[in-house]
């Protein structure tokens, strides 16, 4: 039994399948939703589009080579899935899910079951439901282990339809030179206009945390709100998503103050995500502020940022070295709900 089919419990299901381990795989989506998924497909992404490095130089490129050299599903979809993303390997969200739901669905030996898992199983099982578990789950694992749940805030960027940009105020490149050199769309702000943006995002409405939320906020670092961010020093922004370095604006011949980067979301070029812009702003101020942006003021937005709670076990404390639960050794733990970071 596999519960959650995520990118953990996807692959998870499928190097089981191919051991010739015969799986049954729970997904308890459309039959219950999330806050953020969109639809039913497996393996669907809801935060970034990337999955970040892909070179052997960096951390995540030798994992990735690690799961092509096994075999991974995950990555051979991926890269058929591959949009232009500089040194990054990033996916048309579409082409993927529905990817690995067929490779999922069409295998003689993984039989995907749409139910919600609600209790820990007292059989052999990999929990991979991610940091979107569903409550019931939640409590249960709770129960099971006997300690108060970690939990953390994540957030969303937005996405813009190409069609309502003005191109002619935006410039073609990646950072380096890196892919094929003009990878991303970028937005080059002088000093005033990065000045103007930060006092925006500073005195701009956000979305009001629930009652029993706002005893403990902790977001996730690796994935802060740019609110958060420009709260943390003016400069934040500037040496985060927004950093000018090795891009130059061919208007002016010079590296920008700041740069607004866009990654292709699909391998149509329709979609644009705003890279590093996840945010709790209210939509209507998401509109009103990023429009502010030049080559964005006519910007029609495909998603809006927003922001959800995320919940991961103490993995130290209650898994083994071969991720099993310690009170329950059948059971193993996979993908985000272990603790790891998002994708990785």
């Amino acid at each position: 039994l596999v519960i959650g089919g995520g990118l953990a419990g996807s692959e998870a299901a499928w190097q089981l399948a191919e051991a010739g381990i015969d799986v049954v795989l729970a997904e308890m989506r459309p039959v219950r939703p999330t806050p953020v998924h969109g639809g039913s497909l497996l393996a669907e992404l809801v935060c970034s589009n990337s999955l970040r490095g892909d070179a052997p130089t960096n951390a995540v490129g030798v994992l990735k080579a690690e799961m092509e050299a096994l075999g991974s599903l995950i990555m051979r979809v991926a890269r058929r899935a591959a949009v232009p993303a500089g040194g990054a390997l990033a996916v048309d969200r579409d082409i993927f899910a529905r990817g690995v739901t067929t490779a999922i669905t069409e295998h003689p030996r993984i039989i995907v079951d749409r139910r919600e898992v609600v209790t820990v199983p007292d059989r052999p099982a990999i929990i991979a439901t991610g940091p979107l578990t569903s409550p019931a789950l939640h409590q249960a694992l709770n129960k099971e282990l006997g300690g108060e749940e970690l939990s953390f805030f994540d957030a969303v960027a937005p996405i813009v339809a190409a069609d309502s940009l003005d191109m002619g105020r935006l410039f073609r490149a990646s950072r380096y030179g890196k892919g094929d050199g003009a990878d991303y769309l970028n937005v080059p702000l002088n000093r005033e206009a990065y000045e103007d943006f930060i006092d925006a995002l500073l005195g701009a409405d956000k979305v009001a945390f629930k009652e029993f939320e706002d005893r403990d906020i902790h977001y996730f670092e690796g994935c802060l709100p740019i609110e958060v961010m420009a709260e943390r020093g003016r400069e934040t922004l500037r040496f985060g998503p927004m950093k000018p370095v090795g891009l130059e604006d061919p208007a002016t011949g010079r590296r920008p103050w700041a740069v607004v980067q866009l990654r292709q979301d699909d391998v149509a070029a329709e979609h644009w995500n705003l890279v590093g812009f996840q945010t709790k702003l209210t939509h209507g101020e998401q509109k009103r502020i990023f429009r502010t942006l030049p080559g964005l003021e006519q910007a029609r937005f495909v998603r809006l940022g927003m922001i959800h709670r995320n919940t991961f076990i103490n993995a130290p404390r209650h898994l083994d070295a071969t991720l099993r639960l310690q009170t329950k050794p059948m059971i193993r733990l996979a993908g985000q709900i272990t603790g790891v970071e998002g994708y990785v």
